[in-house]
């Protein structure tokens, strides 16, 4: 191991644990939001993602791939919000045998009420924060997202048997 790698007690290893318990703290109090309106929080992760480009449609493999998740999850997310209404399946453009999906209307909508639900606690979280230690931070994790974003390497998320999952389980 080079001397650069960082090791426990290390800051670049305290910062990417840091930002692994916030988003384990943030996911659950978002869940404690959502739910009340019936829309946890993977659900509107989806629908986040879909609402960059509202009006583009994507297969599962896509939404899988940019999600890095196996796609039997994906999927079943999915199958959720079709039933919900906040997104539509079509046949593809390209291929009419192949299936798409696509944010509709009341989708947008319940994006937006979820991010009204969310605003508030954000608020709160940032309440005593000077407005240049916000900037700094927005500006330091978006080039921390963009970077694992570029490592990625479109390696597909991998497939997670009932094995394993009992295994982990243990």
């Amino acid at each position: 191991m080079s001397t650069d790698e960082p090791r426990p007690g290390d800051k670049r290893y305290q910062i990417v644990n840091y930002v692994g318990i916030a988003d384990q703290l943030l996911t659950t109090r978002a869940n404690q939001i959502l739910g009340v309106g019936d829309l946890p929080f993977a659900q509107f992760v989806m629908l986040n993602h879909f609402s960059h480009e509202p009006d583009r449609a994507r297969r599962v493999t896509e939404v899988a791939s940019a999600m890095q998740q196996p796609q039997p999850t994906v999927t079943r997310t999915l199958q959720r919000l079709v039933r919900k209404g906040y997104l539509e399946v079509r046949a593809a453009d390209d291929d009419a045998r192949a299936r798409v999906h696509v944010l509709t209307r009341t989708g947008k909508a319940a994006h937006r009420r979820a991010i009204e639900r969310l605003m508030p606690e954000v608020a709160a979280r940032f309440a005593d924060w000077d407005e240049r230690d916000v900037e700094t931070l927005h500006r330091l994790l978006f080039r921390l997202m963009r970077e694992l974003d570029e490592a990625r390497g479109g390696a597909p998320a991998p497939r997670v048997t009932k094995a394993a999952r009992r295994r982990e389980r243990l």
